[in-house]
This record gives C-alpha cells, sequence and structure tokens, in this order.
C-alpha cells in the first residue's frame, strides 16, 4: 500500500497540467475555500461591516444635522432679506416724506416770497401810479397855463383889449375838461 500511495503521489508530481485541476485535491480545496469563506464571513460580520455600518450611520446623521442647519441658515436669510427688504421700503417712505415736507416748505417759502414781492410791486405800482398821476396833473396845469396865456395872446391879437382872463381862463378849463 505504501508502494502505491507513493506511487500515486510521484505520478501526481510528475504529472504534467496544474495541480489546481488535479481531482484528487478537490476535497481539501473544498474544505479549505469552506474555512476561508467562513473566516473571511466572520471578520467582515463581526469587524469590518459594524465599523463600516457606524462610519455610514455617522456619515448620514452627519449630513442630516448639516441639512437642518442650512435650513435654520436659510430661514435667517429668508427673515434677514425680509427685515431688509422692510427697511428699504420704510426708508423710502421716510425719503418720500422727507421729500413732500421740503416741498411743502419750499412752497411756503415760494408764497410768501411770492405774497411780498407781489406787495412791494403794488406799492411800487401805487407809488408810480401817484407819481403819474402828479406829473399828469403838473402836467394838466402847465398846459392850462400855456393855453391860457397861448389864448389870451391870441385873443389879444385878433382884437385888443377884448381878452379878459377870467373868461379866458374859464373857456380853456372847459376845453381841456372836455
Amino acid at each position: 500500500m505504501a508502494d502505491t500511495t507513493h506511487s500515486a503521489g510521484h505520478e501526481a508530481a510528475s504529472a504534467p497540467g496544474m495541480p489546481q485541476l488535479d481531482f484528487s485535491t478537490f476535497p481539501n480545496q473544498i474544505f479549505w475555500l469552506v474555512v476561508t469563506l467562513v473566516v473571511i464571513y466572520i471578520v467582515l460580520s463581526r469587524v469590518a461591516l459594524p465599523r463600516i455600518a457606524n462610519v455610514l450611520a455617522e456619515r448620514s446623521d452627519t449630513i442630516q444635522r448639516d441639512l437642518e442647519k442650512a435650513e435654520a441658515l436659510k430661514a435667517k436669510a429668508v427673515d434677514a432679506e425680509a427685515a431688509y427688504n422692510k427697511a428699504l421700503a420704510d426708508a423710502r417712505l421716510e425719503a418720500s416724506n422727507i421729500v413732500a415736507e421740503t416741498k411743502a416748505d419750499i412752497q411756503k417759502d415760494l408764497d410768501k416770497a411770492i405774497a411780498k414781492a407781489d406787495a412791494e410791486i403794488s406799492a411800487k405800482a401805487a407809488e408810480g401810479e401817484a407819481k403819474i398821476k402828479g406829473i399828469k396833473d403838473n402836467a394838466m396845469v402847465s398846459v392850462e397855463v400855456v393855453a391860457t396865456d397861448t389864448a389870451s395872446a391870441i385873443v389879444d391879437a385878433v382884437m385888443p383889449g377884448a381878452a379878459d382872463a377870467k373868461a379866458v381862463k374859464a373857456a380853456v378849463k372847459a376845453q381841456l375838461k372836455g
């Protein structure tokens, strides 16, 4: 028997080809394959996979916290934008109120200045009319004197000695009045 085993091992060693494909070693190879797979399964299921699961869980939690923080920051940004827009609208309203008040103040000042200018113009116009009336009255007096003198001279030239100063003056006044 020792001979047969020795000769079979010798034949296997001397046989050409791959030793993995030798059917006589298949049960041994299958045994070690199963043992190796069981060991790998146990190592992976007890050590590596829980660690990977923990890392994935932590990563998921971190992502969830980051998303929640992002939502909170987004809400704060929306609130800040709303506050900014409200402040901007309030500032615009305040600016338009200031512009309206300033326009009203300027209009009041302008109205006062126009009223003052109108009063001054009216006073100057009245003063000018009074001066014109005075000049006109003086001119009328001068015209009357010149007309009386001229009429007296003409009547004296046409009819010497017939000129009555009172009658000539009354006739000139009547003509000047219209």
